[in-house]
């Protein structure tokens, strides 16, 4: 399904800001893998996402899906094959435009648009449909400007958003990082829920030891630009937040010094 090959990306080149932000990764996921992502500032997290979702180019190595080539296709043209969702509830929406407007644009991702009026009679009833499994009243505030919702309502429509059309690949990435904790454990349902019944191949990063570890069935740890470690599912069943501390401890020869994976 998913495959990253040997990706290397290297920052500000021959400067004094040269950064190192992977470093020959590898990582193959199968149809319906639901793969989480821990590691502290900096190890990488975002900019392997990046890379799959075409906001930046490798400077070596492949991205594949099912096999073909995806490194030099755009961004927008890989939206057909990719949803994701941010970590800001403002990115991802157009806050000047309604949720029926919104859930239009989700609609026709990948899709050759045409003139015909984006929202029509029969595309409401699929979005009230679609709004109503989310189970906080959005299908009855279609009109509603999205700018007007809450950052959990905005993270709720935009994960709806991203997996409307079933994509190959759904990216997350840290989406539940800037919500309280009512409203984060609220859109972790919600996740578990689409993908679930989706079946979506789904890459997933997070800041918090404990999520990673009872989300998913697979679990991947960066540091440094580098994946040091890839559990798979057997293991991770019965994997704790001290073994995986542990284990990071063990390869990387130091503490995890971020407190928001330790504490979360």
């Amino acid at each position: 399904m998913l495959e990253i090959a040997n990706v290397s990306k290297l920052f500000n080149p021959g400067t004094v800001d040269e950064k190192t932000a992977l470093v020959g990764a590898n990582l193959v996921m199968k149809p319906g893998d639901f793969v989480t992502v821990i590691g502290s500032n900096g190890a990488g997290k975002s900019t392997l996402m990046n890379i799959i979702s075409g906001v930046m180019r490798p400077d070596a190595g492949d991205v594949k899906i099912d096999g073909r080539v995806i490194s030099p296709i755009s961004e927008h043209q890989r939206s057909r094959w990719i949803g994701r969702v941010f970590q800001d509830p403002m990115a991802g929406t157009a806050p000047r435009m309604t949720i029926e407007e919104n859930m239009a644009m989700a609609y026709t991702r990948g899709k050759s648009r045409g003139f015909s009026f984006g929202v029509n009679k029969a595309r409401k009833k699929i979005f009230k449909e679609e709004l109503s499994r989310l189970g906080i009243g959005l299908e009855n505030r279609l009109s509603a400007k999205v700018g007007l919702l809450s950052g959990g309502e905005r993270q709720a429509l935009s994960l709806l958003m991203a997996t409307f059309t079933r994509p190959q690949i759904l990216l997350l990435d840290e989406h539940t990082a800037a919500l309280d904790p009512a409203r984060a454990e609220l859109i972790t349902t919600l996740t578990e829920s689409i993908v679930r019944e989706m079946k979506l191949t789904t890459l997933m990063v997070t800041h918090n030891m404990e999520q990673a570890i009872r989300l998913g069935n697979r679990l991947i740890m960066m540091d440094k630009g580098r994946i040091i470690l890839n559990v798979n599912e057997d293991r991770k069943h019965n994997l704790t937040v001290e073994q995986l501390l542990g284990e990071f401890e063990q390869i990387s020869g130091k503490k995890l010094a971020d407190d928001r994976i330790v504490l979360g």
